[in-house]
């Protein structure tokens, strides 16, 4: 039976009539992959103005297929531009290898992925594993810091095919006999990655076949639809110029519903060029364009309506629209352009897109019970370590009393050995369950990496990012359909390591 808490320890029982309410089916049940998930208590009702960036946030594109032509057309310039040798051109974009969180090590040419303490798991040279003593020689017997320049952090799906990209060639490379130089490679794949989205090679081709490149959410326009009938403005904050804008929003939007013949309609301000993460911390000033992204006014004085603008920033863009801080919430998927820069420059409210939710809740959710079984066999292996190591300590003390002369019973001598030899045995077999289990449960979903948001059984890095930046994370922007716009997102109440173990001795949270 439910209660609340009355005088100081007394229960109340909780009114009837709301405990049958509470026996009653939900009146709605969320698909868990559909949910979104918070880290800071956020009052829907207190949020005024909703931010979207654009690319892969309301413009969703068929990720596989925008890989393999960045890939395609960074190969291409590396041979063609920068005489890369031809050998390299039968590679093909691995999409398996490579996911978000991966950290590029340019000076020894690997690739890995750590957890939220910056302890490196795995670790890949080209696409094998690296051999443990020289991972140990670089990322554990050697102090180094992720920020230094020598490290390149894979934050973004668009940064997915150079990493993909990188490891190949330094493989095919090596297997040539090349001596590779692991950094000009990197700058080089870099270089040239960024051309193709800046000479507009890469969005040329997705405007040509946006079928192919780009998959509409058909719940994005009723999503939108719901938060403006909450009362709440919304605007478009991207990076990308209006020409490609409006091919991918008109595509995405345009005629979903009635009530919004034109994508624009959705949308009280549009800000194209914005040229994210500097928003948020420069001071570019806005400028009115037009649908050919020619400027119309070198200055916009206001933000109106049905016009479009380009550049500008945070701090002039809460003043032209009237609302600031705390009463803006922005909605975009890259962890430093969108959601960290805005954090540290900005008292908006963050909610990040992370398409990998889906699959990744999928898998965990169908593998619910080896996860169960892997926390339990882990509590239980901490217990008896413990426990063995007390053995240990009884056996010890007894032979320093035999060693002194002391009188000790043989059989308590016998008991205490054999107990320690089934605690030495249970150990083993825990630790060969848990390493076949973990095994089972992390290569299953990507048998190079494992799970996105973990690493062993830390959060990873990018995991920890999401908690420590973004105040809600979903995997679409079309799961605020499922929500009210007056919704209280609240948090779950943070434990610490003491708490939890306080609990687990009270036997209220048990695997």
């Amino acid at each position: 039976m439910l209660n609340v808490p009355a005088a100081a320890g007394e229960l109340a029982p909780i009114d009837a009539q709301l405990l049958r309410l509470l026996d009653h089916p939900p009146v709605r049940e969320i698909p868990h992959p559909r949910q979104i998930f918070v880290n800071r208590n956020t009052r829907m009702a207190e949020i005024e103005v909703i931010g979207f960036d654009m690319d892969y946030t309301l413009g969703t594109y068929q990720l596989r297929r925008i890989e393999e032509l960045s890939f395609a057309l960074t190969l291409e310039r590396l041979i063609s531009t920068a005489g890369y040798p031809k050998e390299l051109a039968t590679l093909t974009y691995d999409h398996g290898f490579v996911m978000r969180g991966l950290v590029v090590d340019k000076a020894y040419g690997n690739l890995f992925k750590s957890d939220r303490f910056n302890h490196v798991g795995r670790c890949y040279h080209g696409r094998q594993p690296l051999d443990p003593e020289t991972w140990r020689r670089l990322y554990r017997d050697t102090k180094f810091r992720v920020a230094a320049p020598r490290f390149a952090w894979i934050d973004t799906l668009f940064a997915l095919p150079e990493a993909a990209l990188y490891a190949q060639a330094i493989e095919r490379l090596e297997e040539l006999g090349s001596a590779v130089d692991y950094a000009k490679l990197y700058e080089d794949i870099r270089h040239y990655i960024d051309l193709v989205h800046r000479d507009g090679s890469l969005k040329a081709e997705i405007r040509g076949r946006i079928q192919d490149f780009v998959a509409p959410d058909l719940e994005l326009g009723p999503a939108l639809h719901k938060l403006r009938s909450g009362g709440k403005k919304l605007f478009l904050l991207t990076n990308s110029l209006f020409a490609y804008t409006d091919v991918v929003m008109s595509y995405v939007l345009d005629g979903r519903l009635h009530e919004y013949p034109s994508w624009r309609n959705y949308f009280d301000v549009v800000i194209v060029g914005a040229q994210k993460p500097r928003f948020f911390s420069e001071h570019a000033p806005f400028f009115e364009v037009g649908e050919d992204d020619i400027v119309l006014a070198e200055t916009a004085e206001s933000l109106e309506r049905g016009r479009i603008y380009q550049g500008g920033n945070l701090t002039d863009f809460e003043r032209l629209v009237g609302i600031s801080g705390d009463r803006i919430l922005y909605v975009g998927d890259h962890i430093y352009g969108d959601i960290l820069r805005s954090k540290k420059s900005s008292l908006w409210r963050t909610c990040m897109v992370v398409e990998e939710l889906e699959p990744e809740l999928g898998y965990t959710d169908a593998h619910a019970k080896d996860m169960a079984l892997l926390a339990a066999r882990e509590l239980l292996r901490a217990r008896v370590d413990d426990e063995l190591n007390q053995r240990k300590l009884q056996l010890n003390l007894l032979d320093k009393r035999i060693a002194k002369g002391e009188i000790v019973v043989d059989a308590e001598r016998r008991d205490h050995k054999h107990e320690l030899e089934v605690l030495r045995r249970g150990a083993k077999d825990l630790n060969d369950e848990i390493e076949a289990l973990s095994d089972r449960v992390e290569n299953g979903y990507n048998r190079y990496w494992g799970l996105l948001f973990k690493e062993g059984n830390e959060n990873s890095r990018f995991g920890e990012q999401i908690e420590d930046y973004a105040c809600l994370y979903t995997s679409r922007v079309s799961n605020f359909l499922y929500y009210s716009p007056m919704q209280y997102f609240r948090a779950p109440r943070a434990a610490m390591a003491h708490e939890r173990a306080g609990k687990l001795a009270a036997g209220t949270d048990r695997p």
